[in-house]
């Protein structure tokens, strides 16, 4: 089998979906694993402190992963769904090796130069990061 991981944030992941699809006999060669990364953070103001720990739920599926699981199963390809808790770059490549994935599959968008140094991406740190091939799709 050939694993494909997609993390999952936005229906822009379909893109990434489409592209598992895509791929030569996918029904019968390819396996996808969906992975939601609730990223972790810690908020406080004078009367309390939130922390992501306290209001992170393994099984509270965003709609957009369930919606790219429903396209792959639509097209007859094998689909695992995790929800993990942390920083998003570190929990991908630990899924990632985890699962020993072939490859990742990630949606992108366009952003500024300068957006991305404000904001950070996590395509980025996971292309800069990965000792596997990264796909990175646009949808148009």
């Amino acid at each position: 089998m050939y694993t494909v991981l997609v993390p999952v944030k936005t229906e822009r992941s379909l893109a990434a979906a489409e592209y598992a699809a895509a791929l030569p006999e996918s029904e019968s060669t390819v396996e996808v694993v969906l992975v939601s990364v609730f990223e972790e953070f810690e908020a406080a103001d004078e009367a309390s402190v939130v922390r992501s720990d306290d209001l992170y739920e393994e099984t509270d599926l965003p709609a957009d992963v369930l919606e790219v699981a429903r396209t792959l199963e639509e097209h007859g390809i094998d689909v695992t769904v995790r929800r993990e808790h942390g920083d998003p770059v570190e929990e991908i490549h630990r899924v990632a090796a985890e699962i020993d994935a072939d490859t990742i599959a990630m949606a992108g968008r366009d952003r500024s130069a300068t957006g991305k140094v404000l904001f950070g991406s996590v395509i980025q740190g996971v292309i800069l990061e990965s000792e596997r091939p990264v796909t990175v799709l646009r949808r148009e």
